[in-house]
């Protein structure tokens, strides 16, 4: 067997074992989450993940309160008005995500905390009246720096937010 074949099974091998000791974890809000940050606690009762899912062409149940992260990228999201969207996008200093804007009216901004890493995007949203509103970041595909090869590149987040009355 060559040592390059060799290699790549053994890759291949503790890949599969990590896949499947994960398979059998079980979450239960407490610990670490999945970038390696503590878990953040949420208050009131518990929300459905923005990423929950559902029958296919159903529009997806409103909830007062949710917690977006960049996986969330392209969901639709149903709030009634009085709730609150909370997201945290996690960048780099090289990388870093722009500030996440509201389009629309349905949705105010909130104080959202303090932002401890360079190049994270944190916000908080009201749904302060019905109708549907847009959040929108962006963030460079490559890290700039001196010397590095010149990317043009971005990723874009978006999630629709439909507010309705509760």
């Amino acid at each position: 067997m060559r040592r390059s074949t060799l290699h790549a099974g053994i890759v291949t091998a503790a890949a599969a074992t990590l896949l499947l000791a994960g398979c059998g974890a079980r979450h239960d809000g407490a610990g670490s989450g999945t970038d390696g940050a503590p878990s953040r606690p949420t208050a009131g009762p518990a929300s459905p993940p923005a990423s929950a899912s559902r029958r296919p062409g159903s529009a997806p149940a409103c909830t007062d309160r949710a917690e977006l992260t960049a996986a969330d990228s392209g969901r639709t999201l149903c709030l009634t008005v009085g709730g609150q969207v909370r997201l945290t996008l996690d960048g780099t200093e090289d990388r870093p995500w722009t500030p996440v804007r509201a389009g629309g009216t349905a949705l105010r901004a909130a104080n959202a905390g303090i932002v401890l890493l360079p190049g994270d995007a944190v916000a908080a949203f009201d749904a302060v009246t019905p109708g549907t509103s847009r959040l929108t970041s962006v963030r460079p595909l490559c890290a700039a720096g001196h010397g590095r090869t010149a990317c043009q590149g971005i990723r874009q987040w978006t999630v629709t937010v439909r507010v309705t009355e509760p």
